[in-house]
């Protein structure tokens, strides 16, 4: 295993002639050595690898049978430091199966007769091989090595880190009614790896890479397929060698298609991962029936890496799939837009007060306030939206703010509250020129009160604007901008804001509203609760305080969804920044994450309503049971 619970897995299609034993074992040795030089700890190659998948009638041959159990003995006697998984005629009892051979150094762990032929088209199985459904035997026998287990029951377990269980099926056993790893999941294992000969035609790859995909998403596994490639038989069929490796719905990498030689793709599955998002399924924590299967011990020595095979993406939140992100960001707005709708038309209001700073957060939610209003027909002029300047609002977020209402045609309110605060501060003896805290939320806790007082007088309702980051951290004022009717940011971390924005700016509306956009997309996050310095800029930077938010983010992310452990955390975070952040920067700032995150949760508690937008949600009637006095040391101590 690699550091972290990382398994890497090659994925072969090799050069190969039909027919040609020798030569394929050549090519199957050079192909093993070639992914263990590059770290690789099982190996797989497609259905019938060793023969050829086109042998056809020649599958009746003893001398191809032999040659094949010479061959396997050989890859055997390699004494490779790996599992390696080839496909192979095997006969027994009378009959040939078309097998996956699992070989580990000098033994074969196990022999798997695929289970449901393909008969159909242009496909003629059935003529050559019986089904494991035809098995009568539990092990099978050749050349040197005697009673070999044999089924497709068989899962195989590494004893140092007994997580990693490898499930086998072939083909067809994936593509049918019930496939074969369904119950080899249900029996514990966590890879799956397919041997496949799969012919391709117009559309037959994005219909494999959904098939691959989606079973590896339902079962919550990695799925490792190899596919015959262009060197088997042309004379009906091309198979274009069109290798995957997919981990829990997302296809982490695949080989080119039609290319000839012998193609390699690597993944380094992250099998901690996996087994953590399945102690959340109640699929697997649940009483579900299993059908029996054997486990056969391997084990394999911890690897040092640096380098993985996989994409640790710098924002999670995103698609995995860089072409659906715009698909991505529409779903999030239309969630925000249907959420803030739906308790519109369930209260039977038409008017909405919102507090408007020029600031990404306030500006995503009038977004999403306008497209409610429009979803549901309703008049723009029943949103008010309000700025409330005070001691550290700053000429260009005022007026941006003022700018997109105008534009977007809401009702607009200019309500300042130095005056209040200055009376309150009077009436609590706070001195004016101390920048603390009192200082700091007075402002913020009588901006809410002007709006809940609108919303009565205008009997409307208070739209929150504060986001999923800010809600994680604390950063915000308890009974101040922590409260709201309803608050259509609470599931969006502050990253997917300025995403969202953007991508607003681009497709939503006129080209003088996305200038606002813009603007405001570049201007510095802050709370504007200090006075600005002498140029009348922003000073207060909240990223400078408590750290910036696209790391805070991937914390979040990895800590709520990912559930791991603040050193791989900071691991896959280094990786993730790679030449951005020191490794003291974003220990320094995992630090802060935790200690805030924990002490911070009875903000959390009284939240107010609001939809889950992403893979996680904060809200304690949602997704997050936290006592408030939940303890973070010994996240701190790591």
């Amino acid at each position: 295993m690699i550091k972290y619970n990382y398994f890497r897995v090659a994925g072969v299609t090799p050069d190969l002639r039909i027919g040609d034993i020798d030569y394929n074992c050549n090519m199957h040795v050079q192909a093993v050595k070639t992914a263990l030089e590059q770290g690789a700890e099982l190996v797989l190659f497609p259905e019938l690898s060793i023969s050829g998948y086109s042998c056809a009638d020649m599958f009746y041959s003893s001398k191809l049978i032999n040659k094949t159990y010479a061959a396997i003995e050989r890859l055997a006697n390699e004494n490779f430091p790996g599992l390696v998984i080839v496909g192979a005629p095997i006969a027994s009892e009378g009959k040939i199966y078309n097998t996956a051979v699992v070989i580990f150094k000098n033994r074969i762990l196990g022999v798997i007769p695929k289970s449901y032929l393909c008969s159909s088209g242009e496909y003629y199985e059935g003529r050559w091989f019986a089904s494991d459904f035809q098995r009568n035997s539990d092990t099978v026998s050749f050349n040197n090595f005697n009673d070999i287990p044999f089924g497709s029951d068989l899962i195989f377990e590494c004893k140092s880190y007994p997580d990693l269980k490898v499930g086998v099926e072939i083909c067809e056993d994936l593509w049918g009614v019930k496939p074969v790893s369904n119950d080899l999941v249900l029996n514990g294992a966590t890879l799956i790896c397919n041997l496949s000969a799969s012919n391709e035609y117009i559309g037959k790859m994005q219909i494999r890479k959904e098939v691959v995909a989606s079973q590896s998403r339902r079962l919550i596994c990695a799925y490792a397929y190899s596919a015959a490639g262009p060197a088997e038989s042309t004379s009906d069929t091309v198979f274009s060698g069109h290798s995957l490796l997919a981990e829990n719905g997302n296809i982490m990498t695949e080989t080119a298609r039609f290319e000839f030689g012998t193609n390699i793709c690597y993944c380094d599955y992250d099998i901690e991962l996996l087994q953590n998002e399945r102690r959340r399924n109640s699929t697997f924590t649940g009483t579900v029936p299993t059908t029996f299967a054997r486990v056969l011990p391997f084990d394999l020595s911890e690897k040092n890496i640096d380098l993985l095979y996989r994409n640790i993406p710098a924002n999670p939140y995103l698609p995995f799939c860089p072409a659906e992100k715009n698909k991505y960001l529409e779903d999030i707005i239309n969630i925000q837009t249907t959420g803030l709708s739906g308790r519109l038309r369930s209260i039977h209001c038409s008017k909405a007060i919102i507090g408007v700073s020029g600031g990404l957060d306030s500006t995503l939610a009038l977004l999403v306030t306008v497209e409610a209003f429009k979803k549901l027909k309703l008049d723009l002029s029943g949103i008010t939206a309000v700025t409330m300047p005070g001691f550290g609002t700053t000429g260009r977020t005022r007026n941006n703010a003022e700018v997109l209402a105008e534009l977007l045609k809401v009702d607009f309110k200019t309500i300042s509250i130095e005056k209040a605060v200055r009376q309150h501060f009077s009436d609590i003896g706070q001195d004016e020129n101390n920048y603390d805290i009192t200082y700091e939320n007075s402002q913020a806790r009588e901006r809410t009160q002007i709006l809940m007082d609108l919303s009565n007088k205008l009997g409307g309702i208070v739209i929150g604007t504060g986001d999923m980051s800010e809600i994680a951290l604390g950063w915000c004022t308890y009974n101040g901008d922590q409260m709201s009717m309803y608050n259509v940011n609470a599931g969006v971390p502050k990253t997917m804001i300025q995403e969202l924005i953007k991508y607003i700016s681009e497709n939503k509306f006129s080209p003088e509203i996305a200038d606002v956009l813009k603007d405001i997309c570049n201007t510095p996050i802050s709370p504007e609760l200090l006075p600005p310095d002498k140029a009348g800029n922003i000073e207060q930077k909240t990223e400078s305080e408590i750290g910036p938010y696209e790391l805070h983010d991937f914390f979040l992310f990895h800590h709520l969804k990912s559930n791991f452990e603040p050193e791989k955390i900071a691991y896959i975070c280094a990786i993730a920044f790679h030449g951005k952040y020191s490794e003291v920067e974003i220990k320094k700032w995992l630090n802060t994450f935790y200690r805030r995150f924990f002490t911070q949760q009875f903000k959390r508690n009284p939240m107010p309503d609001g939809p889950k937008v992403c893979q996680i949600s904060l809200s304690p009637r949602g997704e997050l049971r936290l006592p408030s006095e939940f303890s973070p040391n010994i996240w701190l101590q790591d």
